[in-house]
Protein backbone atom coordinates (compact mmCIF):
# COMPACT_ATOMS: atom_id res chain seq x y z
CA UNK A 1 0.00 0.00 0.00
CA UNK A 2 1.47 3.22 -0.65
CA UNK A 3 0.60 5.85 1.79
CA UNK A 4 2.11 8.75 0.41
CA UNK A 5 -0.87 8.81 -2.18
CA UNK A 6 -3.59 8.36 0.31
CA UNK A 7 -3.82 6.92 3.98
CA UNK A 8 -7.39 4.45 3.83
CA UNK A 9 -9.74 6.03 6.93
CA UNK A 10 -11.02 3.58 9.15
CA UNK A 11 -9.37 0.62 7.04
CA UNK A 12 -10.06 -2.20 9.74
CA UNK A 13 -13.44 -1.05 10.51
CA UNK A 14 -14.66 -1.19 6.64
CA UNK A 15 -13.14 -4.38 6.46
CA UNK A 16 -14.54 -5.84 9.23
CA UNK A 17 -18.59 -3.97 8.16
CA UNK A 18 -18.01 -5.77 4.33
CA UNK A 19 -17.58 -9.46 6.07
CA UNK A 20 -15.73 -10.13 3.55
CA UNK A 21 -14.95 -14.09 2.14
CA UNK A 22 -13.13 -16.18 -0.22
CA UNK A 23 -14.20 -15.94 -3.62
CA UNK A 24 -16.36 -13.40 -3.19
CA UNK A 25 -16.80 -10.89 -6.06
CA UNK A 26 -16.57 -7.15 -4.23
CA UNK A 27 -16.91 -3.51 -5.71
CA UNK A 28 -14.85 -0.51 -4.26
CA UNK A 29 -16.99 2.40 -5.94
CA UNK A 30 -14.43 4.87 -5.33
CA UNK A 31 -10.99 3.05 -5.19
CA UNK A 32 -8.81 5.94 -5.58
CA UNK A 33 -4.82 5.04 -4.28
CA UNK A 34 -6.31 1.46 -3.20
CA UNK A 35 -5.92 2.20 0.10
CA UNK A 36 -9.12 0.01 1.36
CA UNK A 37 -8.24 -2.21 -1.89
CA UNK A 38 -5.68 -3.86 -1.42
CA UNK A 39 -7.15 -5.08 2.23
CA UNK A 40 -10.14 -6.36 0.71
CA UNK A 41 -8.08 -8.45 -2.35
CA UNK A 42 -6.28 -9.87 0.67
CA UNK A 43 -9.48 -10.79 2.17
CA UNK A 44 -11.16 -12.52 -1.07
CA UNK A 45 -8.51 -15.05 -2.64
CA UNK A 46 -9.69 -16.66 -5.69
CA UNK A 47 -12.54 -13.54 -5.77
CA UNK A 48 -12.92 -10.52 -8.21
CA UNK A 49 -12.62 -7.01 -7.54
CA UNK A 50 -13.93 -4.75 -9.51
CA UNK A 51 -12.13 -1.03 -9.19
CA UNK A 52 -14.18 2.10 -10.05
CA UNK A 53 -13.09 5.67 -10.05
CA UNK A 54 -13.61 8.71 -11.56
CA UNK A 55 -9.98 9.97 -11.54
CA UNK A 56 -7.97 8.52 -14.21
CA UNK A 57 -5.09 8.77 -12.14
CA UNK A 58 -6.05 6.75 -9.78
CA UNK A 59 -7.36 3.96 -11.67
CA UNK A 60 -3.70 3.99 -12.99
CA UNK A 61 -2.12 3.92 -9.93
CA UNK A 62 -4.56 1.32 -8.32
CA UNK A 63 -3.56 -0.89 -10.57
CA UNK A 64 -0.24 -0.90 -9.42
CA UNK A 65 -1.06 -2.02 -6.31
CA UNK A 66 -4.18 -4.88 -6.45
CA UNK A 67 -2.75 -8.36 -6.70
CA UNK A 68 -3.40 -11.37 -5.81
CA UNK A 69 -7.24 -11.44 -7.53
CA UNK A 70 -9.38 -11.25 -10.39
CA UNK A 71 -9.20 -7.08 -10.82
CA UNK A 72 -11.08 -5.10 -13.35
CA UNK A 73 -10.14 -1.47 -12.89
CA UNK A 74 -12.89 0.92 -14.92
CA UNK A 75 -12.80 4.61 -15.23
CA UNK A 76 -16.70 5.87 -14.02
CA UNK A 77 -18.78 7.37 -12.01
CA UNK A 78 -19.65 5.47 -9.04
CA UNK A 79 -23.46 6.91 -10.21
CA UNK A 80 -23.20 4.39 -13.34
CA UNK A 81 -22.93 1.23 -11.43
CA UNK A 82 -25.64 -0.44 -12.68
CA UNK A 83 -24.48 0.32 -16.35
CA UNK A 84 -20.52 -0.34 -15.40
CA UNK A 85 -21.58 -3.88 -13.98
CA UNK A 86 -23.89 -5.04 -16.14
CA UNK A 87 -26.34 -7.04 -14.24
CA UNK A 88 -23.20 -8.63 -12.57
CA UNK A 89 -24.62 -9.30 -8.47
CA UNK A 90 -21.47 -8.39 -5.94
CA UNK A 91 -21.37 -9.75 -2.64
CA UNK A 92 -20.06 -6.10 -1.33
CA UNK A 93 -19.91 -2.76 -2.28
CA UNK A 94 -17.55 0.11 -1.06
CA UNK A 95 -17.17 3.44 -1.52
CA UNK A 96 -15.13 6.06 0.57
CA UNK A 97 -15.94 9.47 -0.50
CA UNK A 98 -13.44 11.76 0.58
CA UNK A 99 -11.28 13.86 -1.42
CA UNK A 100 -7.87 11.89 -2.17
CA UNK A 101 -4.59 12.95 -0.24
CA UNK A 102 -2.81 12.86 -3.76
CA UNK A 103 -5.50 15.00 -5.40
CA UNK A 104 -5.70 17.36 -1.90
CA UNK A 105 -2.01 17.62 -2.12
CA UNK A 106 -1.49 18.04 -5.86
CA UNK A 107 -2.00 21.78 -6.25
CA UNK A 108 -2.35 21.29 -9.89
CA UNK A 109 -5.92 19.39 -9.22
CA UNK A 110 -7.22 22.55 -7.44
CA UNK A 111 -8.68 21.14 -4.38
CA UNK A 112 -6.41 22.34 -1.98
CA UNK A 113 -6.36 26.02 -0.18
CA UNK A 114 -3.14 25.77 0.67
CA UNK A 115 -1.13 24.74 -2.40
CA UNK A 116 -1.96 26.75 -5.20
CA UNK A 117 -2.57 26.23 -8.64
CA UNK A 118 -5.38 26.61 -11.40
CA UNK A 119 -8.77 26.56 -10.35
CA UNK A 120 -9.52 23.28 -11.31
CA UNK A 121 -11.34 20.71 -8.51
CA UNK A 122 -12.86 18.24 -11.67
CA UNK A 123 -12.26 14.42 -9.83
CA UNK A 124 -12.65 13.56 -13.69
CA UNK A 125 -10.58 15.55 -15.70
CA UNK A 126 -12.42 14.51 -19.24
CA UNK A 127 -15.12 16.92 -17.38
CA UNK A 128 -16.33 20.14 -18.49
CA UNK A 129 -17.27 22.18 -15.65
CA UNK A 130 -14.40 23.62 -13.52
CA UNK A 131 -13.96 26.26 -10.54
CA UNK A 132 -12.64 28.58 -12.51
CA UNK A 133 -16.32 28.44 -14.02
CA UNK A 134 -17.83 28.25 -11.03
CA UNK A 135 -16.33 30.90 -9.11
CA UNK A 136 -16.07 33.34 -12.24
CA UNK A 137 -19.29 32.68 -14.60
CA UNK A 138 -21.89 31.55 -11.97
CA UNK A 139 -24.00 34.77 -11.12
CA UNK A 140 -23.54 35.82 -7.76
CA UNK A 141 -26.76 34.64 -6.48
CA UNK A 142 -26.21 31.58 -7.39
CA UNK A 143 -22.75 31.41 -6.43
CA UNK A 144 -24.05 32.55 -2.86
CA UNK A 145 -26.84 29.22 -2.99
CA UNK A 146 -23.95 26.81 -3.68
CA UNK A 147 -21.62 28.22 -0.72
CA UNK A 148 -24.29 28.31 1.91
CA UNK A 149 -25.67 25.04 0.60
CA UNK A 150 -23.21 23.10 -0.12
CA UNK A 151 -20.59 24.47 2.07
CA UNK A 152 -23.01 25.35 5.24
CA UNK A 153 -20.84 28.19 5.06
CA UNK A 154 -22.44 30.96 7.65
CA UNK A 155 -20.04 33.64 6.01
CA UNK A 156 -21.57 32.91 2.38
CA UNK A 157 -23.02 36.17 1.69
CA UNK A 158 -19.64 38.34 2.47
CA UNK A 159 -18.00 35.49 0.81
CA UNK A 160 -19.73 35.51 -2.29
CA UNK A 161 -19.36 39.39 -2.76
CA UNK A 162 -15.63 39.54 -1.90
CA UNK A 163 -15.59 37.09 -5.23
CA UNK A 164 -17.62 38.59 -7.50
CA UNK A 165 -15.87 41.58 -6.59
CA UNK A 166 -12.45 39.90 -7.53
CA UNK A 167 -12.78 38.66 -10.61
CA UNK A 168 -11.47 37.13 -12.46
CA UNK A 169 -10.02 34.93 -9.71
CA UNK A 170 -7.06 32.26 -11.47
CA UNK A 171 -5.45 30.45 -8.66
CA UNK A 172 -6.47 28.32 -5.86
CA UNK A 173 -4.62 30.37 -3.08
CA UNK A 174 -5.94 33.49 -5.03
CA UNK A 175 -9.34 32.47 -3.82
CA UNK A 176 -8.25 31.35 -0.18
CA UNK A 177 -7.37 34.52 0.00
CA UNK A 178 -9.89 36.55 -0.87
CA UNK A 179 -12.30 33.95 1.45
CA UNK A 180 -9.90 34.62 4.54
CA UNK A 181 -10.17 38.36 3.90
CA UNK A 182 -14.45 38.03 3.78
CA UNK A 183 -14.54 36.36 7.29
CA UNK A 184 -14.15 37.63 10.67
CA UNK A 185 -10.25 36.86 12.07
CA UNK A 186 -12.10 34.44 15.21
CA UNK A 187 -12.76 31.90 12.11
CA UNK A 188 -9.83 30.39 12.74
CA UNK A 189 -10.73 29.42 16.39
CA UNK A 190 -14.19 28.24 15.69
CA UNK A 191 -14.52 26.60 11.76
CA UNK A 192 -11.40 25.41 10.81
CA UNK A 193 -9.70 27.36 7.98
CA UNK A 194 -11.87 30.14 6.59
CA UNK A 195 -11.71 28.35 2.96
CA UNK A 196 -12.55 25.29 3.84
CA UNK A 197 -16.26 25.28 3.46
CA UNK A 198 -16.29 27.27 0.24
CA UNK A 199 -13.68 24.66 -1.37
CA UNK A 200 -16.24 22.26 -0.51
CA UNK A 201 -19.23 23.51 -1.74
CA UNK A 202 -17.03 24.11 -5.20
CA UNK A 203 -16.12 20.75 -5.64
CA UNK A 204 -19.35 19.33 -4.60
CA UNK A 205 -20.75 21.32 -7.19
CA UNK A 206 -17.94 20.69 -10.15
CA UNK A 207 -18.81 17.16 -9.51
CA UNK A 208 -22.39 16.84 -8.69
CA UNK A 209 -22.16 14.73 -5.99
CA UNK A 210 -25.10 14.74 -4.26
CA UNK A 211 -27.06 13.76 -6.94
CA UNK A 212 -24.69 10.97 -7.83
CA UNK A 213 -24.56 9.93 -4.28
CA UNK A 214 -28.40 9.29 -3.72
CA UNK A 215 -28.56 7.16 -7.20
CA UNK A 216 -25.39 4.98 -6.69
CA UNK A 217 -26.66 3.86 -2.98
CA UNK A 218 -30.29 2.78 -4.66
CA UNK A 219 -28.36 1.28 -7.18
CA UNK A 220 -25.58 -0.30 -5.27
CA UNK A 221 -28.32 -2.00 -3.40
CA UNK A 222 -30.63 -3.28 -6.53
CA UNK A 223 -27.57 -4.57 -7.19
CA UNK A 224 -26.06 -6.86 -3.98
CA UNK A 225 -26.78 -10.21 -4.06
CA UNK A 226 -28.88 -11.55 -0.57
CA UNK A 227 -26.84 -11.12 2.26
CA UNK A 228 -24.55 -8.50 0.60
CA UNK A 229 -23.15 -5.22 2.36
CA UNK A 230 -23.01 -2.13 1.15
CA UNK A 231 -20.29 0.47 3.32
CA UNK A 232 -19.77 4.38 2.80
CA UNK A 233 -17.53 6.39 4.25
CA UNK A 234 -19.04 10.27 4.19
CA UNK A 235 -16.62 13.35 5.36
CA UNK A 236 -19.25 16.18 5.85
CA UNK A 237 -23.05 16.18 6.90
CA UNK A 238 -24.63 16.62 3.72
CA UNK A 239 -23.23 13.52 1.94
CA UNK A 240 -24.33 11.54 5.10
CA UNK A 241 -27.69 12.98 5.33
CA UNK A 242 -28.02 11.50 1.68
CA UNK A 243 -26.74 8.06 2.62
CA UNK A 244 -28.67 8.14 6.20
CA UNK A 245 -31.95 8.74 4.74
CA UNK A 246 -31.73 6.90 1.38
CA UNK A 247 -30.97 3.70 3.64
CA UNK A 248 -33.42 4.39 6.04
CA UNK A 249 -36.03 4.71 3.01
CA UNK A 250 -34.38 1.45 1.31
CA UNK A 251 -35.20 -0.35 4.93
CA UNK A 252 -38.84 0.72 5.26
CA UNK A 253 -41.59 -1.50 4.68
CA UNK A 254 -43.58 0.87 3.77
CA UNK A 255 -43.92 4.60 2.75
CA UNK A 256 -47.21 5.71 3.05
CA UNK A 257 -47.98 8.73 5.26
CA UNK A 258 -49.04 8.02 9.05
CA UNK A 259 -52.38 8.37 8.91
CA UNK A 260 -52.63 6.01 5.76
CA UNK A 261 -55.15 3.28 7.49
CA UNK A 262 -53.59 0.56 5.19
CA UNK A 263 -50.58 0.16 2.75
CA UNK A 264 -51.46 1.01 -0.74
CA UNK A 265 -47.82 1.91 -1.25
CA UNK A 266 -45.86 -1.45 -2.02
CA UNK A 267 -43.18 -0.54 -0.80
CA UNK A 268 -41.00 -3.25 0.68
CA UNK A 269 -37.46 -2.62 2.68
CA UNK A 270 -34.50 -4.36 0.83
CA UNK A 271 -32.00 -3.69 3.29
CA UNK A 272 -31.15 -4.04 6.68
CA UNK A 273 -29.31 -1.43 8.69
CA UNK A 274 -26.45 -2.26 10.56
CA UNK A 275 -25.20 0.57 12.06
CA UNK A 276 -27.81 2.42 14.44
CA UNK A 277 -25.15 5.33 14.86
CA UNK A 278 -22.32 5.93 12.44
CA UNK A 279 -19.01 4.12 12.87
CA UNK A 280 -16.37 7.11 13.60
CA UNK A 281 -12.52 7.02 13.63
CA UNK A 282 -11.17 6.49 16.77
CA UNK A 283 -9.20 8.78 18.91
CA UNK A 284 -6.17 7.41 18.17
CA UNK A 285 -6.34 7.50 14.02
CA UNK A 286 -7.91 10.99 14.07
CA UNK A 287 -4.64 12.13 16.08
CA UNK A 288 -2.15 10.50 13.37
CA UNK A 289 -4.70 11.54 10.14
CA UNK A 290 -6.07 14.47 10.47
CA UNK A 291 -8.14 13.98 7.46
CA UNK A 292 -9.94 11.40 9.01
CA UNK A 293 -11.85 13.44 12.03
CA UNK A 294 -15.06 13.96 10.08
CA UNK A 295 -15.48 10.25 8.98
CA UNK A 296 -18.17 8.70 9.12
CA UNK A 297 -19.39 5.08 8.53
CA UNK A 298 -22.88 3.64 7.02
CA UNK A 299 -23.54 -0.06 6.50
CA UNK A 300 -26.28 -2.27 5.44
CA UNK A 301 -27.01 -5.68 4.34
CA UNK A 302 -29.51 -6.81 1.61
CA UNK A 303 -32.26 -8.99 2.72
Amino acid sequence: MDSDYHIPVMLEECIQALNLKAGQTVVDATVGGAGHSWRIAKQIPGGTLICIDRDKAAIEHSQQKIQGVNAKFIHANYADIASVLDCEKPDAIFADLGVSSHQIDTGSRGFSYTADGELDMRMDRTGKLTAYHVVNMYPADKLFTIIRDFGEERYARRITEAITKARPVKTTLELAEIIKSAVPGSYFKTGGHPAKRTFQAIRIEVNNELVALEKFVKDGVKLLKKGGRIAIITFHSLEDRIVKQTLKTLAADCLCPPRTPFCICGHRASVKILTKKPIEPTEAEQKSNSRSHSAKLRVAEKI
